[in-house]
């Protein structure tokens, strides 16, 4: 079974038109190279040409790349291109050369563990993350599996839970065992799987580097660069904390995320629903996973998105901001979630516009002014509707702000 990513697909052409090189990154497995594939065969006639870094036979060819690749036409795709950051020079002078030139570069490591060799691609290179599969790229019936296998499209399409969970588990090995030395990281495997697993417990919650460094018996700078290698390589999201002139102490350490609901569940010994529906962790499970839904739902970037959070107790869930306002999510797993005193708190403190609560439902209705309860597949829908709307916008008091 193929899964048409359509939304990426469409990212990825409308960046070609604008710069020679896109590079589509995200974690091994998550379907970058059946992605990169989809699109040169929409291409229809015109040749397209794939090289992976991970073929010996690929690496010898590209050993002379200004002599491989200057002769090809057509779109170019280099696959784990973090293995040949060499390449970048001969990049940006066959770019340079020919303007019409295209390469989909493909990465399994982030922005940052590849930025040395992107510097050479500045103003000519755009980039795109690519994660699982999200709610949008399967049926609406499907959205439980989702949550509960992950999106890694092996994963979510295996025949059985048990399936799903040993590939899951594979992977797990083969990330401490293989990609992070392959990454010229030296981190003993056994130690970072301690993290890893110990981090789990952790997901929802605001970082404590010293709590954790305690735990495993290794220093706060330890723990940072752990943290710092399951960030860049796409499987933690560290949401920063929103800071603004006020009175208020403010909450000023990350929250830790799984980027992979599924990879989460994993580490939890969650083997399937049932067991998802009476684990302690249910609720942060629910949040972690709607949340990264909803920041790829909106397209929304690492650097455009906060939680907000101060120590006498108001907090919000999501704060972004777009269209020069700033909004809210809050994610609650109830069958109909009521408006808290926290989110009038973070309504009047903030200023936002529109306030969404996301609940496993469907429908979407509202709660206050300017608040509302919708389901994960609605909120993009409402979004647009909301903010395109003239309206002044109101507190949920009814008083304008």
């Amino acid at each position: 079974m193929e899964i048409i990513r359509v939304k990426e697909l469409q990212t990825i052409e409308e960046k070609l038109r604008g710069v020679p090189v896109v590079a589509l990154l995200g974690p091994r497995q998550c379907g970058k190279t059946t992605l990169a594939l989809q699109y040169a065969h929409r291409l229809g006639e015109k040749a397209f040409h794939h090289f992976d870094c991970e073929d010996p036979r690929v690496v010898e060819r590209l050993s002379n790349p200004m002599l491989t690749l200057e002769p090809l036409e057509g779109l170019v795709i280099i696959d784990e291109i973090q293995r040949r950051p060499d390449l970048f020079p001969a990049l940006r002078v066959l770019v340079d050369r020919d303007v019409s030139r295209r390469f989909l570069i493909l990465g399994s490591a982030s922005r940052d563990l590849i930025a040395q060799g992107s510097e050479t691609l500045a103003g000519r290179i755009s980039f795109v993350e690519l994660g699982g599969f999200a709610i949008r790229d399967v049926k609406p019936e499907e959205y439980r599996r989702l949550w509960v296998r992950g999106g890694f499209p092996r994963s979510f399409l295996a025949e059985s839970e048990d399936a799903s969970l040993s590939w899951r588990e594979d992977f797990v090995r083969t990330f401490l065992e293989r990609d992070v030395p392959n990454l010229g990281i030296r981190v003993p495997a056994l130690q970072l799987r301690r993290f890893w697993t110990m981090l789990s417990h952790y997901h929802g919650q605001v970082l404590n580097v010293s709590e954790l460094g305690r735990s495993l018996g290794v220093s706060d700078t330890a723990v940072r660069h752990y943290l710092d290698i399951l960030t860049g390589t796409f499987l933690i999201r560290q949401l920063q904390p929103w800071f603004y002139n006020t009175t208020k102490r403010l909450v000023k350490r990350p929250k830790i995320y799984f980027r992979d609901s599924g990879l989460l569940h994993t580490l939890l010994t969650v083997r399937d629903e049932s067991d998802l529906l009476y684990h302690p962790r249910l609720g942060a499970s629910w949040e972690g996973f709607a949340l990264e839904q909803v920041i790829r739902h909106l397209g929304l970037h690492d650097e455009e998105v906060f939680f907000w959070a101060v120590h006498t107790g108001g907090e919000l869930d999501l704060l972004f901001h777009a269209r020069g306002k700033p909004w809210g999510v809050e994610f609650k797993y109830a069958e109909a979630p009521a408006v808290s005193a926290s989110m009038h708190s973070a309504f009047r403190e903030l200023g936002l516009a529109h306030l969404w609560v996301v609940y496993p439902g469907k429908e979407t209705y509202p709660l206050d002014t300017n608040i509302s309860a919708t389901g994960l597949s609605g909120l993009e829908q409402e979004f647009q509707r909301i903010a395109a709307s003239p309206k002044k916008g109101t507190g949920p008091a009814g008083k304008d702000r």
